[in-house]
């Protein structure tokens, strides 16, 4: 359950906090003064639409934070679950669960298994027959679960044979072309022999030939510096170190050390000329280095960024090529594949057909029941499951499509054609009663359900709403005083001018204020009258 939201920057709202509690809230109030706002906030944290003309005027960004107490749940935190989502007026968006930066993709999903709005929108749902199926699915439960997980895997195999299919070259002159590319393309790389790491000695060596009389001039000098005179300056301390060596062993030491360098001077000078000799390049080995280094260069530009990628290219050319010249031996195997899963299909999508047609016999029973209690007398429902045997869909092979019946002796007909909007909020609470009865989220949230409705019917869609509230934390905007009478908790929410600026104020209501509200709402004025009928409805209705 939602214990506690915390809104900053939406629309009219400064910086709200509200506090909810078990069973049935209902939040009431004036027009304008940002109840949608409240439920549209929910919409946000929930990992919904968010643009950036809902941002407070005058703030950088909006924030949306919800804590839900779920003890059971290997998801919270000492029993809490703390959800936050920062949105910037550049698009920039911060999603946190528990303080674990998520995406708004990972957040949607996450909160899909906790809340469920219902507003207008949803509504429109119904009119939409792709949607059908997913009311009857939820009402069928798990046990369609591990057949429709079956059927998926297969389903997206069996979308990857046809693609395959039809990207296998199936036309014999665009074949022969990409077969002509390939091989080119092919050819070049292979005729090159690239061998990693040579582009980098290549230009170590390039480097060196365009500085080599530099180098040249340098090592001559230093080959001077370290020649015959000065290594035989050292050969004759040595001699001469060596003639008192014996009178004194104190220059032993000395004289080693001496030694050491003779033979160190001797070395340093036989590497100085290799040098010189490794710097003395004639106009073909320049040459040879540039047109390596050209050929490399085009590689790369054509195939890869660097000699690994265009090896690598090189494989996945070969891999192609030898997928197109044995594509008639591919695609056999192919069209057999794709022949045994379509039967595995069938198979499959068959057994999930029968499952939706009985349980959509027990759904069709228990709308009408509801139907019957929200004063929709004369309506029946009726959730048609439709196997089309020449169609593969995501779900398996049904079309499923709810048809109503609003008069005795009318032909039943599609919903966007006959349901008025009083109707359609019925229908869908009837379907939501239903399905919520097997339904694991905890908390479902209605925006003005109760539109289009009055009387009796809004008396019956206050019980309804009153019966998912025993095993459903509920949240609802509502005008209707049967609603705002049936709550456990009533939310007044209206609006102020502070400091020049409009801001949405939020109040939980003592049983004094919810009869003046019940009042309020029945009539628009508040006095004896309307306040005796207040205190009946809500000895009615509790």
């Amino acid at each position: 359950m939602i214990t506690n939201l915390h809104i900053k920057n939406i629309g009219i709202i400064d910086d709200l906090e509200i506090n909810l509690n078990k069973g049935m809230n209902v939040l009431t109030g004036e027009t304008g003064a940002g109840k949608t706002l409240i439920i549209d906030s929910l919409g946000v944290i929930c990992g919904g639409r968010f643009s950036k003309e809902m941002i407070r005027k005058g703030e950088s960004h909006s924030y949306v934070e919800i804590c839900m107490y779920e003890p059971q749940d290997i998801n919270s935190v000492d029993g809490n679950i703390i959800v936050t989502r920062e949105i910037y007026s550049n698009g920039r968006n911060t999603c946190k669960i528990n303080g674990r930066l998520v995406t708004v993709s990972e957040l949607k999903d996450f909160m899909s298994k906790y809340i469920e709005i219902h507003g207008q929108n949803q509504n429109q749902q119904l009119f939409d027959s792709s949607t059908h199926i997913k009311y009857l699915d939820n009402f069928i439960g798990e046990e369609l679960l591990t057949l429709k997980s079956e059927y998926s895997s297969k389903f997206i195999r069996y979308n990857e044979v046809k693609r395959e299919l039809r990207n296998n070259y199936g036309d014999e002159k665009e074949k022969q072309r990409k077969l002509d590319l390939l091989k080119y393309q092919l050819n070049e790389i292979q005729e090159a022999k690239l061998k990693k790491d040579e582009e980098e000695k290549l230009e170590e060596k390039r480097k060196i030939m365009l500085n080599s009389e530099k180098i040249a001039k340098n090592l001559s000098e230093a080959s001077q510096a370290v020649g015959e005179n000065t290594i035989d300056v050292i050969n004759s301390a040595v001699r001469a170190l060596e003639k008192i060596e014996e009178i004194d062993s104190k220059y032993s030491s000395t004289i080693e050390s001496l030694r050491n360098i003779y033979y160190e001077m001797q070395e340093i000078s036989r590497d100085i000329e290799t040098y010189c000799e490794d710097v003395d390049f004639d106009e073909q080995q320049r040459e040879e280095v540039e047109t390596r280094l050209d050929i490399i260069y085009d590689l790369k530009r054509k195939y890869g960024n660097n000699i690994e990628e265009i090896l690598e290219y090189g494989k996945e050319v070969a891999d192609e090529i030898n997928k197109i010249e044995n594509a008639e031996e591919i695609n056999a195997k192919l069209r057999k594949e794709k022949s045994e899963l379509e039967t595995e299909l069938n198979v499959i999508a068959m057994k999930i057909s029968e499952i939706r047609k009985k349980y959509a016999t027990e759904l069709n029973q228990r709308i009408n029941k509801e139907l019957l209690e929200l004063e929709m007398k004369n309506a029946t429902i009726n959730v048609k499951v439709e196997y089309k045997a020449n169609e593969y869909f995501e779900n398996g092979k049904d079309s499923v499509q709810i048809y109503i019946r609003t008069n005795i002796g009318e032909n039943e007909s599609e919903l966007v054609k006959i349901a008025s909007g009083g109707e359609m909020s019925r229908i869908m609470l009837a379907i939501k009663k239903v399905i919520a009865e097997a339904d694991e989220v905890p908390v479902m949230i209605f925006d003005e359900i109760d539109t289009g409705i009055s009387g009796k019917a809004a008396n019956a869609v206050a019980d309804k709403m009153k019966s998912i509230s025993k095993n459903h934390q509920v949240l609802c905007i509502s005008h209707l005083a049967a609603i705002a009478a049936s709550a456990n908790y009533n939310y007044f929410i209206s609006k102020k001018v502070e400091n020049e600026r409009t801001a949405t104020k939020v109040k939980l209501l003592n049983e004094e204020e919810v009869l003046c509200e019940i009042a309020r709402i029945s009539s628009g004025e508040v006095n004896e009258v309307t306040l005796q009928y207040a205190n009946e409805l809500r000895k009615k209705v509790s």
